[in-house]
């Protein structure tokens, strides 16, 4: 197995007359120790089933089949797609005995490619038990809460996304930078920061860095009509992150004075600020409205 290089990256894209474009957040890694670092950061057992969104032009891809996980690869965009095969073929090449070169059958085999949209997939050929994935920037969070609401098979997470966004997915109750992406995912198990990437190691290089969040899923059991309730109290909670949860909720709960009710029932401080509530806190609440017939919190998984 031979994981591609700067060069390699360059010159496939001149193949297939690529512009990497901010758009599409086209970002590629043109570094082979990064994705091996970012490989063994995913902490995957032996043989995993891997989903991985957005596989570009195929670093990350042909470092976890040199890994050997089988990969199920989603991507969108159709001319990556249409390549992607041909790049796990040639470079999957190992050198017999001989020195001769061998076609890497069980690369290829360990390889399947979706061409879709990551947020409207819900179902792939291979049931998933981790996504390690390099997300585009634009569309980092909600295609991570897709994948974890719509596949509960998933064990583990590691993702590459903005640093920024990274703080945030990690980030506890009372940070500045703690606010819905953070509850929600931390729903559904540990999330970790895994470490951080620079930005040289990309082609194009992005403004900011990235950063590794890492996903021990823990909730393995998950009531579809809970997780509404739970991600529409929150969504709620954070919409006025300024207000009190007496004032912020009142919509959610009918009234200011509704509000206050079910926070006292679920022993909350009325005064107390969205941010303030970790993801227990914010699961007796929304247990408190549904005991209490309030079911108008519906949420959306994708915020």
């Amino acid at each position: 197995m031979t994981l591609l290089t700067a060069r390699d990256i360059r010159e496939i894209a001149a193949d297939i007359g690529l512009r990497p474009t901010k758009q599409k957040g086209q970002n590629f890694v043109i570094d082979p120790n990064t994705v091996r670092s970012i490989v063994t950061s995913a902490k995957l057992q032996d043989h995993s089933s891997v989903v991985e969104i957005g596989p570009g032009l195929g670093s990350l891809t042909l470092g976890l089949l040199e890994a050997g996980h089988h990969v199920t690869a989603v991507e969108i965009d159709e001319v990556l797609a249409a390549r992607l095969p041909a790049t796990v073929e040639k470079y999957g090449k190992r050198a017999d005995k001989h020195g001769q070169s061998t076609a890497a059958a069980d690369e290829t085999a360990n390889f399947e490619l979706v061409n879709a949209d990551a947020l409207r997939v819900t179902e792939l050929p291979t049931a998933p038990d981790a996504l390690v994935a390099n997300l585009p920037y634009n569309v980092a969070v909600p295609v991570l809460l897709h994948f974890l609401e719509i596949f509960p098979s998933l064990e583990s997470v590691l993702v590459m996304v903005q640093l920024e966004v990274a703080e945030r997915l990690a980030a506890g109750p009372g940070s500045r930078t703690y606010g819905v992406p953070s509850v929600k995912a931390q729903w559904y198990g540990d999330v970790t920061l895994a470490g951080r990437i620079g930005k040289n190691v990309f082609w194009p290089a992005p403004n900011i860095d990235s950063g590794l969040v890492h996903i021990d899923v823990t909730r393995t059991h998950r009531d579809p009509e809970q997780r509404r309730r739970l991600f529409g109290v929150v969504d709620a909670a954070f919409a006025q992150r300024r207000k009190t949860l007496r004032a912020a909720l009142a919509t959610w709960a009918g009234s200011a004075q509704r509000a206050e009710e079910l926070l006292r029932a679920a022993d909350i401080d009325p005064k107390t600020r969205g941010e303030a509530l970790g993801v227990a806190d914010f699961e007796r609440l929304a247990a408190a409205g549904a005991a209490q017939g309030d079911t108008s919190a519906t949420g959306s998984a994708r915020s």
